[in-house]
């Protein structure tokens, strides 16, 4: 889902309409360092959480290749309906999530490494395409933010040979 302000979704789990207007979306902002070797691929991104009118909560985050990665595993542990967690390195606020016997999801994010605040969200009511609709959500990422840069050795960067810009 891109929006106008040139924004794309990464992770966007809601609620079903109509139920608790609970929600988490990780949105790209863009790229860290557009042109710049060594960070060009990283991804400046923002963690959004909204419960209701009564909690918006947001972590500035920047996301390595790797982390998309890593979102593609945790999509097929979830699909498995078994616990993941996402971001966990220390270096950003992390993601659990963890399946509900009745169908639903609860999401925490926690911000060790600034603010040590840990905000859970129960998500009851998720459609059941929810998972297809975040792995359709990172294909899209990766489209509009493909991985142009190759690391040739340990600290050695180059540019793709097939790169697109």
């Amino acid at each position: 889902m891109d929006s106008a302000d040139g924004t794309i979704n990464l992770v966007h789990l809601a609620d079903t309409p109509g139920t608790s207007g609970h929600s988490l979306s990780v949105r790209v902002l863009g790229r860290s360092h557009p042109g710049i070797l060594t960070g060009h691929d990283l991804l400046e991104c923002e963690i959004v959480i909204a419960a209701e009118e009564s909690l918006k909560a947001s972590f500035l985050v920047t996301l390595f290749p790797e982390d998309l990665e890593d979102w593609e595993e945790t999509l097929a542990s979830l699909e498995a309906r078994r616990f993941a967690m996402w971001l966990n390195s220390g270096r950003t606020p992390s993601m659990r999530f963890k399946p509900q016997e009745w169908g639903g999801l609860t999401v925490s994010v926690h911000d060790g490494p600034s603010t040590g605040i840990t905000v859970t969200l129960p998500l009851s009511v998720l459609p059941p395409t929810w998972v297809a609709d975040q792995r359709d959500l990172l294909t899209r990422v990766r489209e509009v933010y493909p991985r142009e840069v190759v690391e040739t050795s340990p600290g050695a960067y180059e540019w793709r040979r097939d790169r697109h810009v």
